[in-house]
């Protein structure tokens, strides 16, 4: 469908509306129910004729109900269902039916338990499951609150059927209670179909460019954070605005899933399909919709304490619900919540303890495996070189090699010179070349060890959410909504230091310094230097004597909405205005540059000293040898990064399940628009910006960051208007009363949307669906849609950004791999050698220097669903009622943004070398002697450190991912010993392919042919199956008792096994990180009565029940499958007025 047969039809649409619809009470409908209480009886007339049906007295599920069996009308189905009651019913629209108890004087608040998404006669296995344990659930606590709203995402045809052709599954507040989360990111983290969490409170990286702190992400079928839209009461919710890195290395943005409110869900819905023909961009892996509650009249409190067992994690959950009806025209909902949680810290568990993780592995295949020692090189023994490669030596002792380079160590090292360099008390000296080339692995840097940082951090956490309607008179109803969330956050981490692309000159007369002039204290005796000192460049340092950094995260997010609903034309409309701003202030410890520079190069005791190295017991831990307070406090500073995002829409939409009469049915149709605005700021510290620079007082060089250890990252800001128009039809092609065999029922859904870009152009996607009942109980289902996701505007307005990242220089790895295993003498082992890959050590921290592109384009998409549903309505009804649904997805995407990545870069160069040339988008240093050394004997020409590696984002090459959801839901009667539901969910991935780019394609064929080294870890190309974050299988279950007063429930979670590909021996195999499960149990007791007193609930659980770890990974957890803690217990107390 093209732009300009979307928008006749969109207009055609406008002026078929006919005036009025049919009255939905006249209609007959094909009813069964087998009987049983009140509410199921109401629920399934609701979800057999789509009428938004509701009622709120919890005494109804305790009431019997006839049998129905045949064509009703709606008034008749009522008359016979209520007339043994003390309840009535009246009409309140054409398509909204009332139940009350007779007599009432005031008539029940406005409708909010719309069962109407399935269509006749049986109702979608996902969508009845869900329906089904929020009512008992209800039934069982007693609560007047009214059952949830079943209007599931992915139709904007009110009481359309139609939804039943779309896989949803629907999480009720009853399972979400027995997961046990407390958190966005904990709740999400329990639905099968939601991939890998890349943003998550474990990552923690030491500098802000990446989100860090109290957030969490979505990331549908493991797509990609970006390609799953997230509606909040249906509507949008606007990005956090700090991004990460995505597996692709591109900025990805994404919904904070820690600012929804989990005490505040009354459901959530997740379609598992594409759905930009009805929601736009986005929408590619499907749509995740979270419902708040509403409606609420009364108070309620409820408090919970929990603390994960062995670890600092203790959290307290605070909340309230308060409401109140304004007469029977409408009602205002408030309700609050503050969680405060202190965090895991590294010394609570064994993987987390310290960055070297080889005692982890001792006993499998990698033990000993250097490649597992992920402590710094960049460290407190600090590495130097003078200015001009000057060579120092003492007496006929070197000092520093050909090129100038030296560091420090402890004497009890081996390397010292033989003359002795002592600088502290004789227990450090100065050896020749940097650390790292000493191979001396004690001197790297074990953060976690010395400062015993946050694994997690500690949160404080508030949400605020108010929402009401009122009717104001002649069908016209005004409702709103007003959210806030402040998350801060706080933890310790690692401690500051240099790059290597933002080198230090230290002066000649530096009182520390170990050439500096004669007469200076701290010249080395006998040494060849200039009697005026030698210039010194620091290379590479860890400032741990300043100590750790604290780094403190405020996120903040308001949202304004209001609007109308009305009827005109037939049609029911709803209109809304929103606004939305999320905040994020990350204020951290830093080292300013220029500071430092001053306090070094003084020339009396108060200068700050980089040469006195660490502690000795152990040398990678604390160090015990600081600086004055008065040398560090003169070069600490503050650093704040503020980001903003905003998003403000209006939005009309309008539609009716009346527009034509078929032979099948009357047709739904929707129609709408919308007009939002999206904007992004990212406003650096001015030390990073470029606003603060960095010039060396010595050599005149000039950083255009003046932190320490961070790379100049300028201000961004970017901004776009979209423009969007959709149609949808409901087609019921087959009814029942056709009675054609085989073919009971047909539906279809016919949707298209247009949207306009002020950035990236216009895009059209259409979509199809349709459910076929073959007989009552079977249904098969099935769409095509396509999508798109527009480029985010990080992606398009930055302009240069760097980045640093620990990359290996795999060139140095085939050099070592090269040498000789025996040096000259034929007896000493050659410290240079390696047996493997897997033991190099010659990982650096790389620069990139990273590029947005204004010519991005869209990445487009295509989805297909096929699925079958089964109730098996044969069963005897003492055998309770079963669904069974299985569905079987495909997605396609094409033009996924992406970089070649400085990983794959240095690949590329290490390839290129092999074969006589270089990549040229490499940069590196000119070799030192050090490095010559390195490659003598090799066949390979010698190449100095990387200096940085130039990278652009572009639209790359396709990505195809498919697999299987399976559910099953069985609620089985109330035999007098109370009723037992069972639900599970799977999410069985069957494939999931990265086309590799040519370069890609190139690299993966020199290492078949072995031209390069099988142990290359070659990112993101080929079949990703099983690979880090995309497990197999990931299964949920869950079940629930309740008997009177009492209620159990339990809860499993079930992840497969992975591949740890950061980790390959020798044959290029990787580590396997085991598959898990877990169990969640929960009992709880509920007394007393809320008019008469109070009603009081009580509920003790536990999470990970038998106290399973993390499996083991190179980096000790996957961060982005697991959480780092083991078992924990929680207490929770509600009281309901």
């Amino acid at each position: 469908m093209n732009t300009r047969q979307l928008l006749l039809a969109t207009v055609a649409a406008f002026v078929a509306v006919p005036a009025a619809a049919q009255a939905r009470e006249a209609v007959r409908h094909e009813i069964h129910f087998s009987g049983g209480s009140l509410d199921s009886a109401l629920m399934q007339v609701a979800q057999q004729t789509g009428v938004q049906l509701v009622f709120t007295d919890p005494a109804i599920a305790r009431i019997k109900a006839p049998k129905l069996d045949g064509r009703y009308t709606i008034r008749d189905a009522l008359e016979l269902l209520l007339a043994n009651s003390r309840y009535t019913y009246r009409f309140t629209g054409p398509n909204s039916v009332r139940v009350m108890p007779r007599g009432d004087a005031q008539p029940a608040p406005r409708p909010v338990a719309l069962y109407q998404d399935s269509p006749a006669p049986a109702p979608t296995g996902d969508q009845q499951a869900a329906a089904e344990t929020a009512s008992v659930e209800q039934a069982v606590n007693g609560d007047e609150a009214p059952p949830p709203e079943i209007v599931v995402v992915g139709s904007q045809i009110r009481g359309s059927k139609v939804t039943a052709a779309l896989p949803v599954t629907v999480v009720d507040e009853a399972q979400i209670g027995a997961t046990g989360a407390t958190s966005g990111d904990e709740l999400f983290r329990s639905i099968p179909q939601l991939g890998d969490v890349s943003f998550n409170s474990s990552y923690l990286p030491n500098s802000s460019n990446s989100a860090r702190g109290d957030v969490g992400s979505i990331n549908l079928r493991n797509l990609g954070v970006g390609n799953t839209l997230v509606l909040l009461n249906g509507r949008r919710v606007v990005n956090h605005p700090t991004s990460r890195a995505d597996d692709n290395l591109v900025p990805v943005l994404t919904v904070n899933t820690n600012a929804i409110p989990v005490f505040g869900l009354e459901r959530m819905e997740v379609l598992r399909d594409g759905a930009a023909a009805i929601y736009g961009s986005d929408a590619v892996a499907g749509v995740v919709n979270t419902v708040l509650k509403t409606d609420y009249h009364g108070v309620e409190l409820e408090g919970q304490v929990g603390w994960g067992e062995g670890s600092h994690l203790f959290e307290t959950n605070t909340h309230l619900l308060a409401g109140r009806n304004l007469g029977d025209r409408g009602n205002i909902t408030l309700f609050a919540s503050y969680d405060k949680r202190d965090g895991v810290l590294a010394s609570d568990f064994d993987y987390t303890r310290s960055n070297d993780n080889r005692p982890l592995f001792v006993g499998t295949r990698f033990e000993g495996a250097t490649s597992l020692d992920g402590r710094s090189t960049i460290t407190p023994w600090g590495s130097f070189q003078t200015v001009g490669n000057v060579v120092v030596r003492q007496g006929t002792t070197a000092l520093t090699n050909t090129s100038g380079q030296f560091h420090i160590q402890p004497t009890s090292f081996t390397g010292c010179p033989a003359a002795g360099a002592g600088i502290i008390g004789g227990t450090n000296c100065v050896a020749t070349g940097t650390s790292s080339a000493a191979g001396i692995r004690e001197l790297r840097f074990d953060a976690p060890l010395a400062f015993n940082t946050n694994v997690t951090p500690n949160i404080r956490r508030i949400n605020l959410f108010l929402n009401g309607h009122y009717e104001l008179g002649g069908g016209v109803e005004l409702f709103g909504e007003a959210g806030y969330y402040n998350g801060k956050s706080d933890s310790i981490q690692a401690s500051s230091g240099t790059l290597s692309s933002g080198p230090l000159t230290i002066a000649a007369n530096a009182y520390y310094n170990p050439f500096g002039p004669v007469g200076s204290p701290n010249r080395l005796p006998g040494i060849n230097a200039a009697a005026a000192g030698q210039a010194i460049t620091l290379s590479s340092y860890n400032f741990a004597d300043v100590g750790p950094n604290h780094v403190d995260v405020l996120n903040t997010q308001y949202r304004l909405l209001g609007g109308l609903r009305f009827k005109a034309l037939g049609f029911e409309w709803e209109s809304a205005a929103l606004y939305s701003e999320a905040r994020v202030r990350d204020t951290s410890d830093g080292i300013s540059q220029t500071l430092l520079q001053r306090q070094i190069n003084l020339t009396t005791p108060d200068a700050y000293n980089p040469f006195n190295g660490s502690g000795l017991t152990p040398p990678s831990g604390a160090d015990n040898t600081p600086s004055s307070l008065a040398a560090i406090n003169a070069i600490r500073i503050k650093t704040t990064r503020v980001s903003t995002s905003t998003l403000a829409m209006w939005d009309i939409k309008g539609s009716t399940t009346d527009l034509i009469r078929l032979p099948g049915g009357n047709v739904g149709i929707a129609i709408g628009g919308e007009v939002r605005r999206e904007t992004q700021r990212d406003d650096r510290d001015p030390r990073v910006d470029g606003t603060i620079q960095f010039t060396d007082s010595i050599t005149g060089a000039v950083n255009g960051s003046d932190l320490v250890g961070t790379s100049p990252s300028p201000d961004t800001s970017g901004r776009r208007t979209v423009a969007a128009a959709y149609l949808e039809l409901a087609v019921p092609v087959v009814s029942p009363d056709m009675h054609i065999p085989l073919v009971r029922n047909i539906e279809l859904q016919l949707a298209g949307r247009f949207e306009n870009y002020s950035d990236v152009g216009s895009v059209a996607k259409p979509k199809i669906a349709a459910a076929w009942d073959i007989v009552r109980g079977l249904r098969l289902r099935g769409s095509y849609a396509e999508g798109f996701k527009a480029p985010n505007l990080e992606q398009i307005n930055a302009t240069m950004v760097t980045r640093s990242n620990t990359r290996t220089d795999w060139v140095r790895c085939e050099a070592q791999l090269r040498q000789p295993a025996l040096l000259p003498d034929g007896v000493t082992p050659n410290p240079l050698r390696i047996s493997s890959f897997a033991n190099c050590s010659q990982g650096f921290a790389t620069t990139a220097r990273r590029s947005g592109n204004p010519d991005l384009k869209p990445e487009q998409s295509k989805t297909w669903t096929v699925g079958v549903v089964l109730e098996p309505h044969f069963l005897d009804a003492a055998v309770g009622r079963m669904t069974f649904t299985a569905d079987y997805w495909h997605v396609s995407q094409k033009g996924i943004v992406g970089l070649f990545g400085e990983g794959n870069a240095l690949i590329n160069d290490y390839l290129l070398r092999v074969q006589g040339s270089s990549d040229p988008n490499v940069i590196r240093a000119a070799p030192t002697a050090e490095d010559a050394a390195l490659f003598a004997g090799t066949g390979l020409a010698p190449v100095g450190r990387v200096l940085y590696v130039n990278d652009k984002y572009v639209n790359l090459l396709p990505q195809e991912a498919a697999g299987v959801d399976l559910g099953f839901n069985w609620r089985l009667p109330d035999f007098g010993a109370g009723r037992i539901s069972l639900n599970a969910n799977a999410a069985y991935l069957d494939k999931f392919f990265l086309e590799p780019s040519p370069p890609i394609q190139n690299l993966i064929a020199a290492r078949a042919a072995g031209t390069i080294n099988a142990g290359t870890t070659i990112a993101d190309a080929g079949d990703l199956v099983r690979q880090n974050g995309k497990p197999r299988w990931k299964v949920t279950g869950s079940i629930t008792w309740e008997k009177g007063p009492f209620q159990i429930g339990g809860f499993t979670q079930y992840t497969s096994d992975v591949l740890d590909t950061n980790l390959l021996d020798s044959a290029g195999a990787a580590w396997l990180i085991e598959d898990r499960m877990t169990f969640n149990l929960y009992g709880q007791v509920t007394v007393g009565k809320r008019d008469n007193g109070g009603r009081y609930r009580l509920r003790i659980g536990v999470r990970n029940l038998t106290n399973e770890s993390p499996p083991l990974s190179s980096n000790g957890f996957l961060g982005s499958l697991y959480s780092p803690y083991g078992r924990y217990w929680y207490a929770n107390m509600r009281a309901s007025f």
